[in-house]
């Protein structure tokens, strides 16, 4: 089998971490909600930390998400799994690795992919606008993919975490290994891992093009300069090869065909190879009566995009693209007085990429090798600087806070040929972001909090600069004056959590003025006879809905469930805003054991969509059919053995009953939609010393 080294290298799920049906964790911590470490039942908006163990071994990160309240994914393929926040999508949501922005522009695959989930040790996802944070983007809400961190011991200590992963479906191979070594000046956090999934088998068959394989490496430092000062480097490089999209997938001359000529086809989208480079440095200290935190980075995501036609057996588009972001962020947190934290902040980044493109457009031949770029240095720069205050009255928590922000961007040109545009490309925003948040404490472990913010979103480079067919039917034209979304959202909610309950409930309502979205003008674009979408601002796009979960004793076992409900609105249109999750139940029952055997039984429930975009897509988005899936879960938890301090076997049934189904937001032509994985054994065996 490919990949067999991969079996050497360990597990898929972060093993140190709390299994997800153990007892909720008193001593929980989120730091993305605030900027500081800080209990979510004092923060006021919904947090939800997910373990990666949610997830199946050979799953990329986007799995994690699944079934929770409030989130979604959107697919378009096995690996590409985009987190969806409150309905809205990965352009709408900023995505953090360590704390580190994941810039990319991308049509296909999924920005949260870029990283294993064996090299995890949580997720945290913060809902609502968190633009005073985090800048643009972030309307939806944050997702922090976040790997060990190195901590100083006072001894000289030495551990690690190492397991397996192989799933039946797919046969798939998942490992990683962590190394941890630290003293009272050093600590090091070294990580390796490697996942190899075939295509997977649905109740139609096997689907083809749904493989693939990556790998990651890690190495994590810190120095102890001081007893006030300390250094950080954090590396990390993740390498995907062999990514397929097949919900991309259009055949030239027939319904949804995107202009492809006849004789090419059907023509699928893929990347043989795409990786992520980051490479971060920075400084904590003790600064006066406060803490500075700097960090300095350059994070580079590179992509190989390929559209391979069927019938002449070879790719008759090739593009390399690289997103190149340099970045500085700084955070100032220091008390003022006896009930004020404060936090002062500054971040800048610039992200550039001058993406390649060449095209074979000769017909019968197709071998031509035409230059066909669609811009050419473009370049995003965000600067901004932002305060907050959290402001301690007794037995209510006041967070407030706002920020300004200046964005930019530009390209040398857009388009190609004769059309190519020079001019008007450069746009420039200045934005306030602002958000004030209350926590009232009902109890030591219970609290309602409610929160009124702003957030926005500046266009991506594609929105603004790219001209070029797409996988929907569409010729688009990018805009460089577009405005930015700007969006203000209410939320109210309860949330309380003690050694054996866990509950959240939260209410929600955000108006996005100024949405982005490509609108179909009518026209035809004369090279390639495809109707023509040009990127606008609508008018107003208007998301509500309510969420929860709850985690409880019932006699011998726990039980748990979680519930999402959420309409859209494009008020433009007068029409459901395209593509919103449609509302799910997961409930589950289950013996959790720190020792011994454990189970658990899950059902999640998904109701028919059929509040659907007409006149915004074109009659492109239909209704999808409700359906209900069972997974169940079993296994034992060693105590010692061997070298291992603490072990686990696992043993997952999947898709139990063998549904045939498909996501409401999985990409590819209606009617056509690529299924959901079938019934499948995924065994897991980890360890950690």
């Amino acid at each position: 089998m490919r990949y067999l080294p991969i079996i050497f290298v360990g597990g898929a799920t972060a093993l140190l971490a709390p299994s997800s049906q153990a007892q909720p964790r008193l001593d929980a911590v989120v730091v993305t909600a605030t900027g500081r470490a800080v209990d979510p039942i004092d923060t006021p908006q919904a947090v939800e930390i997910l373990s990666p163990q949610r997830a199946s071994a050979a799953a990329p990160v986007g799995e994690m998400f699944r079934g929770e309240p409030g989130l979604a994914v959107q697919s378009d393929g096995a690996w590409g799994q985009n987190p969806v926040l409150r309905g809205l999508k990965k352009e709408s949501v900023v995505v953090l690795v360590d704390g580190v922005r994941v810039n990319s522009a991308q049509p296909q695959g999924a920005i949260a992919s870029f990283l294993d989930l064996g090299l995890l040790e949580r997720a945290e996802v913060v809902k609502g606008p968190g633009s005073v944070l985090y800048g643009s983007g972030a309307l939806g809400g944050v997702v922090n993919l976040l790997t060990p961190e190195p901590r100083f011991t006072a001894q000289p200590a030495i551990g690690g975490r190492i397991g397996l992963g192989a799933g039946s479906n797919d046969r798939s191979l998942s490992g990683a290994l962590l190394l941890q070594r630290s003293n009272a000046e050093h600590a090091l956090v070294l990580g390796a891992a490697a996942r190899d999934a075939g295509d997977y088998r649905s109740p139609d068959g096997r689907e083809t093009d749904t493989g693939y394989r990556s790998d990651t490496l890690l190495a994590k430092y810190r120095y102890r300069l001081s007893s006030r000062t300390s250094l950080k480097l954090n590396l990390q490089r993740h390498a995907d090869h062999d990514v397929w999209y097949p919900g991309s997938a259009r055949t030239g001359g027939q319904p949804g065909g995107a202009g492809i000529p006849p004789p090419l086809g059907t023509v699928t989208i893929h990347s043989p190879e795409q990786r992520r480079d980051l490479f971060e440095t920075g400084i904590e200290t003790i600064l006066g009566p406060g803490r500075l935190e700097a960090d300095l980075y350059r994070q580079e995501v590179f992509r190989q995009i390929r559209a391979y036609s069927a019938a002449i057996g070879r790719d008759y588009v090739r593009n390399d693209v690289t997103f190149a972001t340099d970045g500085l962020r700084a955070k100032y947190l220091v008390p003022a007085g006896d009930r004020h934290l404060l936090t002062l902040g500054a971040e800048s980044w610039r992200m550039r990429a001058d993406p390649e493109r060449y095209i074979d457009n000769n017909p019968p031949l197709f071998d031509n090798n035409l230059r066909n770029d669609p811009f050419d240095r473009g370049v995003l720069r965000s600067s901004g600087v932002f305060v907050q205050d959290e402001i301690d009255l007794g037995g209510t928590r006041v967070v407030a806070g706002a920020r300004l922000d200046r964005v930019a961007g530009d390209a040398a040109s857009k388009g190609a040929g004769p059309a190519a545009q020079t001019t008007g490309l450069d746009h420039r925003d200045t934005t306030l972001s602002w958000s004030l948040g209350a926590t009232r404490a009902l109890s030591e472990r219970a609290s309602v909090y409610a929160n009124v913010g702003r957030g926005y979103r500046a266009a991506d480079m594609r929105e603004r600069f790219e001209d070029a067919a797409r996988g929907d039917g569409y010729y688009h034209i990018g805009n460089p004056q577009l405005e930015p979304e700007r969006s203000t959202s209410v939320e109210l909610g309860v949330k309380g959590r003690d050694a054996t309950l866990e509950y959240g409930l939260a209410a929600f309502h955000t108006r996005i003025d100024d949405y982005i979205a490509g609108r179909v003008t009518g026209a035809v674009q004369p090279a390639t006879g495809l109707p023509v979408k040009r990127t606008e601002n609508l008018d107003r796009a208007v998301i509500y809905g309510i969420e929860g979960s709850i985690r409880a004793p019932i006699g011998r076992l726990v039980g748990d469930a979680a519930f999402t409900w959420l309409r859209g609105t494009n008020r433009q249109d007068d029409e459901p805003l395209y593509q919103m999750p449609p509302p799910e139940v997961r409930v589950g029952i289950g013996q959790p054991a720190e020792r011994g055997f454990h189970w658990r039984a899950q059902l999640r429930a998904v109701v028919r969509q059929n509040r659907v975009a007409t006149r915004f897509s074109a009659g492109t988005e239909d209704p999808t059919p409700g359906f209900v899936t069972a997974d169940l879960r079993f296994g034992w938890r060693f105590g010692k053995l061997g070298p291992m301090q603490r072990s686990s076997l696992d043993l997952r049934l999947v898709n139990l009953f063998d549904r045939r189904y498909h996501e409401h937001l999985v990409e590819g032509i209606s009617g056509r939609e690529l299924p959901a994985p079938g019934r499948g054994l995924i065994l897991g065996l980890n360890g950690s010393f």
